[in-house]
Formats: C-alpha cells, structure tokens, sequence
C-alpha cells in the first residue's frame, strides 16, 4: 500500500475519534440547578437510564407574549444520586450536572447528566437531606 494513504486513512480515523470525543464525551457546560422534581423514573427500550424532570420557579418564553414552563430535564448517573432522587418526589433539589453536546444511549435521554443532589428541602424549606430514611 502507498505511504500516503496509510498517513490519509490514519488521519481520517484520527479526525473522526476527534469529532466523536468532541460531540459525545466533550463536558461543554457545569452548572447547579434547583426547583421542584416533578418525576423521576427508569426507562429506555434497550438501555434502561434513570431520567427525571425539575420544575424551576419563574417562567421563560421563546417567543414574546407567551409563557411556558421552565423545566430541567435530566439523566442520571451513580447509584448515591438515583437513591436520593427516588425519595424526594415533590421536595425542592438543588443538583449538579454536566452537559454534553449530545446524549448517548447508555448515559440517558437528555444532554444534561446529574452526577450529584446537593441538597433536599421539603416545599416548606426544611432541609431533609439529613432526616433518617425510614425502610419498611
């Protein structure tokens, strides 16, 4: 085989390794979010992800004279963040997440993955975070 086209394709397996690196597994944002968690579920046909949804206080619009919800959906990832999660439906959150360029299948539905809960509040404003869990 011609020396170039084995530089030609390593360079192109090259770029393309870049560009999945860059459009998959590239951090683009941090950042901490807070509001109500609306649900948290499993689900996925192949890949079974934890994905949920916080409702945030304020409305935004995209386009002017309209109102819509402001809502963080999310994946999430590690078993500490997924337990928590699971037993504060309906409290306010505070959680730290990554945001990706685009998802992939095994990491969730959404770009922005959780990695940590900061803090749980009742709706009231008490901190729950370090009440006893109660196991049946």
């Amino acid at each position: 085989m011609n020396k170039y086209v084995k530089i030609s394709i390593f360079a192109v397996i090259l770029i393309l390794a870049g560009v999945f690196y860059w459009r998959y597994y590239f951090v683009f944002s941090e950042g901490i979010k807070g509001g109500n968690l609306n649900y948290f579920e499993k689900k996925g046909y192949v890949f079974k992800t934890w994905e949920g949804r916080v409702v945030q206080e304020g409305f935004q619009s995209p386009t002017a004279g309209a109102l819509q919800s402001n809502e963080f959906r999310f994946s999430v990832k590690g078993e500490d963040v997924i337990n928590q999660l699971e037993r504060a439906g309906g409290k306010f959150v505070e959680l730290r997440y990554k945001e990706y360029l685009n998802p992939l299948p095994w990491r969730g539905a959404s770009e922005f993955v959780v990695h940590e809960v900061i803090d749980v509040r009742d709706p009231g404003g008490r901190n729950t975070s370090d009440l006893p869990v109660n196991e049946n």
